[in-house]
């Protein structure tokens, strides 16, 4: 055992390093500083590290008076300098981890760090993976890399895999909050990285290796994405039969056992749900298996969008007009309801489906100001467009995507001539309902 990180990490004076500084990194920042641990940031975009060495965050569920608290405690430098990672006691690696056009997991985020680390990489330091990937990443992927410094991993430094289980927006669980799941290369790695996040977090889950933290992780998620496809599934069917899904849904969560609610939605969002059970299928076709029930859940929501906007195309009939040339504006750029994250949100694929089909778009969203540049999407640059009367009443269509809970929606259904709600946001909403559809 490696008493002397172990003895550092007990009395607070082991320097955590933290690479990647975004939805992830920063809510792990702060559980550490709370802690009583003294941050390194570390982040690639120079944008990003000059504001946060300024005191201003760019997340909305950190504040930029956390990180001037941060700042003026000492207890935090942001740095573009990877040399500078030899002054940690403690490395944690919070980077993307997307697919590639093909739907094949993209470790390039992982490996080009996993480089940077290597070159600055000294005896008695301990690297912890977070970014959410398949089983076998942490011991196939990122120890080779790190060992080509000379150092054998479990022995000269330590190795462990946690799984990131963040919930942006939600008030009450923060990274402090949630449970944490740890599996070592080896004894002492789990042992190092136990007593690391025990430090910090509510309550810690160790497990036999990386190899069943990183199972864990896309197992949650797995399970969240073909629950939410089976609600879609039967929301399209209902819809047909003029059945309220969220009716029947909000009847079946009556029952105190053998059910959880899942809610259908316009498709899938954020960073996990939508990417993490494509990692789990490309790894079972290496072991010569097929995952057809998780491969369905994908298909059945990465298809909500199109059926979204061809119901939109009903509803116009209906009124005589065609989407092409109507005005129509999209409620909600974030993947979730009071966040201001776009990643993966079908927010984008709508906006594109509703211009290849020749929309006159415009969007609102009061927690995405500008429309940003997105890997997988070419829009044009927009700004959220201010919901008055007038705007409202000049629109074709309101389109809910994303209910958040700023949005006024009694206003935005009487000035409105129709709104189609994906969210079941206007449920509560009596004037006006001969205005509102269901997608």
């Amino acid at each position: 055992m490696d008493s002397q990180l172990l003895q550092k990490i007990q009395n607070q004076s082991a320097r955590i390093g933290v690479i990647g500084l975004g939805y992830v990194g920063l809510p792990l920042i702060d559980a550490f500083f709370s802690a009583g641990f003294t941050c390194l940031g570390f982040d690639v975009d120079a944008g990003k590290v000059e504001k946060l060495s300024r005191g201003r965050s760019y997340i909305k569920h950190i504040s930029s008076d956390q990180v001037q608290r941060w700042l003026d405690n000492g207890q935090f430098d942001a740095t573009a300098d990877m040399t500078r990672l030899r002054e940690a006691d403690v490395i944690i690696i919070c980077v993307p981890t997307p697919l590639n056009e093909n739907r094949d997991p993209d470790l390039s985020y992982v490996e080009g760090t996993a480089k940077m680390i290597a070159k600055a990489l000294r005896p008695d330091q301990l690297v912890v993976l977070e970014s959410t990937t398949y089983p076998t990443t942490t011991r196939h992927v990122l120890m080779p890399i790190l060992e080509r410094s000379g150092l054998k991993a479990g022995e000269d430094f330590f190795l462990a895999y946690s799984p990131e289980r963040e919930d942006p927006g939600n008030p009450v669980y923060s990274a402090a909050k949630i449970p944490k799941v740890v599996g070592g290369l080896e004894p002492v790695s789990t042992e190092l990285a136990e007593a690391l996040y025990r430090q910090a977090v509510v309550s810690i889950v160790p497990v036999s290796s990386p190899e069943v933290a990183e199972a864990c992780k896309i197992l949650e998620n797995t399970y969240r994405a073909v629950n939410i496809a089976l609600v879609n599934e039967l929301k399209m069917l209902f819809d047909r039969m003029q059945i309220d899904v969220w009716e029947v849904i909000n009847a079946a969560k009556t029952k105190p056992f053998g059910f959880q609610a899942f809610y259908p939605g316009p498709g899938l969002g954020g960073h996990c749900i939508p990417i993490d059970p494509f990692y789990l299928t490309w790894l079972a076709r290496r072991y010569g298996l097929a995952t057809r029930f998780i491969e369905l859940a994908g298909e059945v929501n990465s298809k909500m969008p199109e059926y979204v906007v061809s119901r939109l195309g009903e509803f116009l009939n209906d009124l005589s007009k065609p989407i092409r040339g109507s005005r129509i504006c999209v409620l909600g750029a974030a993947y979730k309801k009071d966040v201001d994250d776009p990643r993966e949100s079908p927010s984008f694929v709508l906006m594109e489906l509703l211009l290849q089909r020749g929309a006159i778009l415009t969007y609102n969203d009061p927690h995405v100001p500008e429309l940003p540049k997105m890997r997988h999407h070419n829009l044009p640059a927009m700004s959220s467009q201010e919901l008055t009367p007038e705007f409202l009443a000049s629109q074709d269509c309101v389109l809910i995507a994303t209910d958040h809970s700023a949005y006024d929606y009694a206003e935005i259904v009487k000035h409105s001539s129709l709104v189609l709600d994906t969210r079941n946001a206007t449920v509560q909403i009596t004037e006006g309902r001969e205005k509102i559809r269901k997608a």
